[in-house]
Parts: structure tokens; C-alpha cells; sequence
């Protein structure tokens, strides 16, 4: 399957568990959540690889590389970003989130040769534009600047980018490695990151996962398996095939657009001009992302 049709489906599968995720960290913690949606993946990306392939054998330097990209992007970037929720909301934050694609495409052309054709790069300016008109109605609400917010942001957004990079150099080095193996390796770097954040401050994983009710723990758990685990899978599976991660990248932060779709379902309510309005700049980056 082509490689921008799988980060699409895994966009698509993040922005729905997203509905999840944002609940359930209200009512408890971002850590917590996360925690959460980075055992749940790692253990369903357990039982898959021993159903399937089974584990293969390679050398611990090979491993480290998933592990420290899980650690360094799906642990301590995804705390950044969702403190970025926090300070300056995911309209502003998103608005940052858009310059991705560029720095995962600079990082692409320094470290791996990599270069972004004419119709690419319109296409990843398309999809900055759709993220920054679908931010403009936040943004008039807004008085000023968090300069926190922003670092967060920012900082989220490059340990992101850089896990994107470091994932890609393990998939090379480790050719016969399957996406699901590599997913299982990020996750406990995840899980491990979580531990430290654990120490410094504790979100009471057990407890607060045994005072849900039945519903709410089939509600989390199916959050978790959609917007980590399937996500994951077909994300890594995109990044192992494409030749243009930037583009890839582009067609990721587009995520917002899904998830506010899912949202105003969740919510029953009707997409704002500004929504429809970043639907016509994504139906246009995606006429140059197949072209």
C-alpha cells in the first residue's frame, strides 16, 4: 500500500483514539494517559509480533535506536506538546506543529540525502496553510503570547521530528526489522520515559485506573488501541516505505482537521467556516501529495 495512504489511515486512527485521550487526561493527568495508551500499544505490539514473525535477532546497538527514538519523541515530545495544550492551546500549538514537515525535511536532506520535489513542497505549504487558517478563530480569542507555551510547543515539536529521523535510521540499519518490532521497542522507551516522569511526579497509574468504571475502562482502552497502537503500525509502516519523509510529515499534521471533524460529531455540532475553509487547502496539499 502506498505510503501517504497509510499515514492518512494512521492519521485517521490517531484523531478518533485523540477523543479518548483528551477526556480521559482532563479527568486525570496527561501522564497518566499516556502511560496508559504506551502499555496498551506495547502489549497488543507484543502479542501481534509473537503471532506473526516472531521477534528477529540483532544486536542491542540496532534495538537502542527504536528505544531511544520511543524515549526521546513518543515519551518526553508528547508531555511537551500536551503541556503546550495547557499554556496556549492546540490551536497555537498546531499553528508551531506546522513547521514539521520543513524541519523533518531539513533533518531528511542533511542526514539522509533525502530531497523534496516541486510538488512536495507545495503540498507541505498547503497543509501549514489549512493548520494555520483552521487557528485563526483561536487565535482571535486570545489577548497575548505565552513564551512558555511556545518553548513547549517548539521543543515538542522537534523531539518529534527528531524521532521521526532517529526511526528511520534504525529501519535502515535494520532492514529485516518489522514495524511492529519497532513499534515495540519505541514503547517501552515510552514506558521507561514515564518512570523518570513518575519519580519527579506521581499520577497513581493502579488507582486511578480501578476507580473507572467497566465502561470507561473498555472507553480508554479502545481510545488506546485505535489512536496508539493502529496509528502506530501504520505510521512506522509509511516511514519504512516513503522516500520523502517531509511529505509524509505534511500529510500527518493534518491530524487536527480529522480530529476537529470527530469532534464535532462527538459534540453534535456543525464544522465552522474556518474548518471547511482548511478542507479545501487539505483536498488541495493531497492533490499534490499523489500527483
Amino acid at each position: 500500500m502506498n505510503a501517504y495512504v497509510l499515514t492518512l489511515m494512521a492519521n485517521l486512527s490517531f484523531s478518533l483514539g485523540s477523543q479518548f485521550f483528551t477526556h480521559y487526561s482532563r479527568k486525570f493527568s496527561s501522564s497518566w494517559m499516556n502511560t496508559f495508551k504506551a502499555l496498551v500499544a506495547a502489549s497488543g505490539f507484543f502479542i501481534t509480533i509473537l503471532a506473526t514473525t516472531g521477534f528477529h535477532s540483532i544486536a542491542f546497538e540496532n534495538v537502542l535506536w527504536f528505544f531511544i527514538s520511543g524515549f526521546i519523541a513518543l515519551g518526553f515530545g508528547d508531555i511537551l506538546l500536551l503541556k503546550a495544550y495547557e499554556k496556549i492551546g492546540p490551536g497555537r500549538t498546531m499553528v508551531l506543529f506546522g513547521f514539521h514537515p520543513v524541519v523533518v525535511g531539513f533533518f531528511a536532506f542533511l542526514l539522509l540525502g533525502q530531497v523534496i520535489d516541486t510538488s512536495k513542497l507545495w503540498a507541505i505549504i498547503f497543509f501549514i496553510g489549512c493548520l494555520l487558517t483552521f487557528s485563526y478563530e483561536t487565535f482571535k480569542t486570545m489577548g497575548r503570547w505565552d513564551i512558555s507555551g511556545l518553548l513547549f510547543a517548539f521543543g515538542g515539536m522537534l523531539l518529534d521530528a527528531l524521532g521521526v529521523m532517529i526511526t528511520r535510521h534504525a529501519f535502515d540499519i535494520n532492514s529485516a526489522i518489522t514495524p511492529f518490532e519497532g513499534n515495540f521497542y519505541r514503547c517501552v522507551g515510552a514506558l521507561c520515559s514515564y518512570l523518570v516522569v513518575r519519580k519527579f511526579a506521581p499520577f497513581h497509574f493502579r488507582s486511578r485506573f480501578k476507580s473507572l468504571s467497566i465502561k470507561s475502562k473498555i472507553y480508554v482502552f479502545l481510545g488506546a488501541l485505535f489512536g496508539t497502537y493502529l496509528s502506530l503500525a501504520l505510521y512506522l509502516n509509511a516511514i519504512k516505505m516513503s522516500d520523502n519523509l517531509a511529505a509524509i510529515s505534511a500529510i500527518s499534521i493534518t491530524g487536527v482537521i480529522f480530529s476537529s471533524s470527530f469532534e464535532c460529531i462527538w459534540e453534535k455540532k456543525l464544522p465552522s467556516k474556518f474548518l471547511l475553509i482548511s478542507f479545501v487547502f487539505f483536498g488541495c496539499g493531497m492533490y499534490f501529495v499523489f500527483r
